[in-house]
């Protein structure tokens, strides 16, 4: 058998020490050999398997790098069905996309820019070891499957988690070591030389923290780097392929250059709106096309408009940045975009919000929900839920495009997810705040850093709801424009600055640190020391905006708004758990249905946990005096008043808490003696006063009295205190939480609980009268 192995394949493998006495192997030769390239990096028990494959040629007239990433798990790699009716994966989840935009904008700036074949990345995880966090060896998997194709491409990249755990950096940690806190969590990508992409959370982190970890990461990427380049001349791949995707003509650059430049600067420093400095920019391009007949322009239309958009408008900006330190909207290079901000434009949602910064504007809005509206989490490697989300959209009419919106695009679920993780750190526990948190940005209008407005108006929303967040948070994109020793870092890009520059850096964070950070550089050589002063320079821009959030509105407001709904929170023994759901969830759906309110239960620990939330107090009132009834212990001794629910020849049933009744025998309704029950002249429904004189240890039966309430006739003889025989008890069971109910129900020796009496506490009282300033 091995010697056919060796016939039909033939393995290379490269094995990397990792940071803590781990390893990593890469592997290409036996799997996915008809792609373009492919590799198998393997950690433990994990395996990923990524392929690369490209077309031949060049479509005609594409004059941009078509590159797609894919990233999926495979729920057969840890043992799991996927879930749904069809029982196999379907479209990407958000996670999935987010781990497939982080190798695309780590791979993108390192293919050649001439070079404008289709090429699909696939990256698979097959194999699952349950502790380890498959998305840190993604980028490495992708990298290396290009490192031994024939594709043309700068250098070998590597990606890799640092994180922060007990004052340690630790690279690529596992899901347990994760687990046991960290207040850094960073994926960096980067080649031998040059850090390329940065994504991350951080809770209130110094921005000197920060490039630690970075400088710390990009140690252990310069081995995974050179373990590629060994494996890349190990299979003979060190030559890539020739390819001509692009006709130049130097003559006609020059002639459109000298034609279009002088003219492009001028509109640059016009200090024009967004779309009449487009239209501007489009105008001088027209008039230079003027001066070709039809039949040339079909021939050299796309050639002109490449050298227009690559030499004219792109180095004419970039010089009037670094000569005169002028952008093109007038602004000095730290200075930031005019803001006004508003909180609670919108009546009807729980907290709202408008932050305008320059041409860019977001309407965000705050619903506080229960633990049944938590967002459920089913991943192959995670499961639970999430009580806070952020959701971001970015309709085509934010920036003036004529075109129908078509589901949520990977952009947006990237660019909500940055916002999301900047915000997370300063959401309120369950404790200080109990409810399900959603934030929703719609961007109305953009012209550059839409999900640091974002940043800025969920927390403008999250404090109109009443959001007792622990600190405001702010955000700013930087950007950078370098050429040679030249450095120009900017404040608050526009979109032109983050498309025609060489850095998109965003960084949000408190007065106290930094809560996120997303980076992408174009270039090569950037120093640290560079980053450092795009840091601090970050850090001023947030303080700015922070002073204008906090003058909007200086805390979150002391109250909820009147129309969020009231949430009571209960706690019960978990033996009443299955009574007050009850069988096939009867009684927990009666309470919603007849209170109007939402009612969820929860298990933990050895109690169980029940959240009421409504509008309504009357129905908030009816379902907590329902639980409070199903899980009270009647007590022997204790007075109780209740309704007739009916009426035997031998007695009266009567209900003394919610769905529990005792037998009030004939004998026991007065001093004197009853033939009948018509002589009483109860009925049903009438409200009396009883005792509880017993509870029948054997059958959990109630026997209860009217005559022990009262005076005692002094001629009536002794009474036998024994239970006398013509007791029958209860006719029906009204317990309906099963045997485990049944057993602890009206035990002494189980009433172990606070009070004996009633087995609830109302915890907290969650309404906009009754919240903690």
């Amino acid at each position: 058998m091995e010697k056919m192995k060796n016939m039909l394949y033939n393995e290379t493998k490269k094995t990397i020490d990792l940071f803590g006495g781990r390893t990593i192997e890469i592997s290409t030769g036996k799997l996915a050999k008809q792609a373009t390239g492919s590799a198998v990096v393997k950690q433990g028990d994990t395996m990923l398997l990524a392929t690369v494959v490209a077309a031949k040629d060049a479509k005609e007239d594409t004059d941009f790098m078509p590159l797609s990433v894919e990233y999926k798990e495979k729920y057969a790699a840890n043992g799991r069905f996927p879930g749904g009716f069809q029982k196999r994966e379907g479209k990407a989840s958000d996670y999935e996309i987010l781990v497939a935009r982080l190798i695309d904008r780590a791979l993108r700036p390192l293919f050649p820019k001439d070079f404008h074949a289709e090429v699909f990345v696939n990256v698979t995880l097959i194999s699952a070891d349950p502790d380890i966090q498959p998305d840190a060896l993604a980028g490495l998997a992708a990298s290396a499957a290009i490192a031994v194709s024939d594709l043309p491409f700068e250098a070998p990249i590597s990606e890799v988690r640092v994180a922060r755990i007990n004052g340690e950096f630790v690279i690529n940690p596992t899901f347990s070591q994760m687990a046991q806190g960290f207040d850094l969590d960073l994926m960096v990508a980067a080649t031998m030389d040059n850090i390329m992409m940065v994504e991350g959370e951080m809770d209130e982190v110094q921005e000197s923290d920060m490039l630690d970890a970075i400088k710390f990461a990009h140690e252990e990427i310069k081995k995974q780097c050179q373990a590629q380049i060994e494996l890349m001349a190990e299979v003979g791949k060190t030559e890539k392929r020739t390819y001509c995707h692009e006709v130049n003509d130097d003559t006609l650059k020059e002639d459109v250059v000298s034609s279009t430049y002088d003219k492009v600067y001028a509109v640059a420093k016009s200090k024009l709106p967004k779309h009449e400095r487009e239209d501007a920019f489009e105008a001088v391009l027209a008039e230079y096309l003027q001066k070709f007949t039809e039949d040339e322009l079909a021939e050299k239309e796309s050639m002109i408009r490449r050298y227009f958009h690559d030499y004219s408008l792109r180095t004419a900006m970039r010089n009037m940045i670094l000569d005169e330190g002028v952008r093109l909207d007038g602004r000095t290079t730290e200075q930031i975009r005019p803001i006004w901000c508003e909180v609670g434009p919108l009546p009807g949602p729980h907290g709202s919000s408008i932050f305008t910064r320059g041409e860019t504007q977001s309407l965000s809005t705050v619903t506080l929900g229960t633990k049944l509206d938590e967002k459920i989490v089913d991943e192959v490697l995670r499961e639970g839920s999430e009580r806070f989300v952020l959701h971001y959209n970015f309709p085509p009419f934010a920036t003036g495009e004529a075109k129908a919106s078509r589901g949520i695009s990977r952009r947006e679920i990237g660019h909500g997810n940055l916002a999301f993780r900047a915000l997370k750190p300063m959401i309120p526990s369950p404790e200080e705040c109990p409810y399900s948190i959603r934030v929703v940005s719609d961007i109305l209008e953009s012209n550059g850093s839409s999900s640091m407005a974002t940043v800025c108006a969920g927390t403008l929303a999250l404090m109109d709801a009443g959001v007792k967040i622990k600190k405001p948070v702010s955000g700013v994109a930087m950007g950078m424009i370098a050429e040679g020793n030249r450095i120009a870092i900017l404040s608050d890009i526009l979109g032109d600055e983050d498309h025609l520059g060489d850095m998109d850096f965003k960084v949000t964070g408190t007065r106290d640190g930094i809560t996120a950070t997303q980076m992408d550089i174009k270039v090569d050589g950037l120093s640290y020391e560079v980053l450092a002063k795009a840091l601090d320079q970050a850090r001023r821009g947030r303080m700015h905006i922070l002073d204008i959030i906090e003058d909007t509105i200086p805390a979150p407001r002391s109250q909820y708004k009147p129309h969020v709904p009231k949430m009571i929170k209960m706690i019960i023994p978990k033996d009443f758990i299955g009574a007050v759901i009850g069988k096939g969830g009867e009684v927990i759906q009666e309470m919603q249905k007849t209170s109007g309110c939402t009612v969820s239960v929860t298990e933990v620990g050895e109690t169980g946990e029940i959240e009421i939330f409504g509008v309504n107090q009357e129905g908030i009132d009816y379902v907590v005096n329902k639980i409070k009834g199903i899980t009270t212990i009647p007590e022997e001794g204790e007075v109780y008043e209740g309704p007739i629910k009916s009426i035997v020849s031998f007695g009266a049933f009567v209900e003394i808490i919610p769905g529990k009744e005792g037998l009030l025998h004939i004998s026991e309704i007065d001093n004197k003696r009853f033939e009948s029950m018509e002589e009483t002249g109860l009925k049903e429904g009438d409200i009396l006063k009883v005792k509880l004189i017993e509870i029948d240890q054997k059958t959990n039966k109630l026997r209860l009295s009217m005559k022990a309430l009262l005076p005692r006739d002094p001629n009536a003889p002794e009474e036998d205190p024994k239970p006398r025989k013509q007791f029958n008890g209860p006719r029906r069971n009204d317990h309906k939480g099963g045997k485990d109910f049944k057993k602890n129900h009206g035990h002494r020796e189980n009433r172990d609980y606070k009070g004996n009496r009633e087995n609830t506490e109302v915890k907290e009282n969650f309404d906009s009268n009754a919240q903690n300033d």
